[in-house]
């Protein structure tokens, strides 16, 4: 019997279970798709994450990940890991114009000029690629005076750096003059609630007016509830506002949880706009069971800024899932053992998810082998297991990761799916349409 003969690596998960080989894009996608760039996670550190990152651009092709890198924008509404792969092209630049054309779309505030720059000499101030400048000045002149004005901010880089470094070209007399009041510290004041704040007007009166004319984003009115709450803001204004401009906010399922987590006394009328804000989204026919990983690890942060768990944004997917699917969808939470949840909607739901059982080991294998049949399995994980995952029961499997791991199990015959914006249920509805 030979000795000599070439070694077999078997992946496994960080608990153990036979991890399915994938290629370098598809482990590139699921660390990209759901991470908060150097963030730390319950098996990994920030900066290993970020390092794999790096190492998987080089072994996958360049108009793939560019394309990676717009959907992490465009459709994950992510900021700073867009801006990481785009660095890692422009190290890789072949002289096309596919790192200028990717920096002009990804770009979408006129902090992330800086912000990539800040990233691009991470390792130390170094010359830009010609495409890296060209990518920057198209960038630039999408912006106006107020955009420039709201996010020209202190830091390393500041907006008239990238403007002098980047020498873009401006399309007209406005904005070569618009250009030059930044370049001399001359932009007009921005009409925004840190500035009304900041220059000690009445608080309550400040928040009242942005509000009634439109002039605070529906994120900043999230994320200022319990401030506004505090001042005495009328409270009638405020939830009209959450729920007129819920249809069209692009907030993430779980920003409703921290808004309701930050004042539980609007918890109600957030519920009704987490509700609202997935109202477009298309129905999925058939029964549905949804399949919710409430083991230890899912208890990990979000982020180090956030009181958000991985839990709250897999148990806020299971509620727009469950309301695109009505009464024909059934929940269930795994650990150590396989639970039904009370037929719930919105944040009811998520309490009910969140104390089915005790969060403790990951069963997924034995979870899955007692779930009934569906027309759709949709699991929502971390991808961590004891155990071995078999094939889906039902016609249909999906597995939504929701962390950045680096070995997961559903793969194979599983449809596979990281994130954890709304969307995944908009791939499911377009890959059951193609089926058809």
């Amino acid at each position: 019997m030979r000795t000599n003969t070439k070694a077999v690596v078997l992946e496994r998960t960080h608990e153990g279970a036979p991890a399915r080989r994938i290629s370098p894009l598809q482990e590139l996608r699921r660390t990209v798709s759901a991470c908060l760039l150097w963030e730390a996670s319950f098996y990994e550190g920030g900066s290993d994450v970020a390092t794999r990152i790096t190492e998987l651009v080089k072994r996958c092709r360049r108009d793939e990940v560019a394309a990676l890198a717009v959907e992490a924008r465009t459709e994950m509404h992510l900021r700073h890991v867009p801006l990481l792969l785009a660095r890692e092209l422009a190290r890789q630049s072949d002289g096309t114009s596919l790192v200028r054309g990717l920096l002009a779309q990804i770009i979408q505030r006129p902090d992330e000029l800086a912000e990539f720059l800040s990233l691009y000499w991470q390792d130390g101030r170094k010359p830009i690629a010609r495409q890296v400048k060209r990518g920057l000045g198209d960038a630039f002149k999408k912006f106006s005076e107020y955009q420039l004005a709201k996010y020209d901010r202190p830091g390393k880089v500041k907006l008239r750096d990238v403007l002098f470094l980047a020498e873009p070209k401006p399309e007209n007399e406005e904005q070569r003059v618009l250009w030059k009041r930044l370049a001399d510290k001359e932009l007009a004041t921005p009409d925004t609630w840190e500035v009304a704040l900041s220059a000690g007007a009445d608080k309550c009166e400040a928040f009242e007016r942005l509000i009634r004319e439109k002039k605070l984003g529906y994120l900043a009115l999230l994320r200022n509830l319990r401030k506004m709450t505090q001042e005495g803001v009328d409270q009638k204004l405020i939830e009209r506002a959450l729920l007129d401009g819920a249809r069209k906010s692009k907030a993430l399922p779980f920003r409703f949880l921290a808004a309701a987590r930050a004042v539980p006394a609007l918890e109600p009328v957030l519920d009704q706009a987490m509700q609202l804000s997935c109202a477009a989204l298309p129905r999925l026919l058939g029964d549905t069971i949804v399949l919710v990983d409430v083991s230890g690890s899912m208890d990990d942060m979000l982020s180090g800024k956030s009181d958000l768990r991985r839990i709250d944004a897999a148990s806020a997917l299971a509620v727009l899932i469950r309301a695109t699917c009505g009464n024909r969808a059934r929940v269930f939470t795994f650990s150590s053992g396989l639970v039904e949840v009370a037929p719930r909607q919105g944040m009811a739901l998520v309490d009910a998810i969140k104390n089915s059982q005790a969060h403790s080991s990951t069963y997924l294998g034995a979870a899955v082998s007692a779930l009934p049949h569906a027309t759709r399995l949709v699991v929502i994980t971390d991808e961590q297991s004891h155990d071995q995952v078999p094939n889906p029961p039902g016609d249909r499997g999906y597995m939504i990761n929701v962390a950045t791991n680096q070995h997961g199990v559903g793969y194979g015959p599983w449809i596979h799916i990281d994130g954890f914006s709304e969307s995944v249920l908009t791939f499911i509805a377009a890959h059951e349409r193609q089926d058809r």
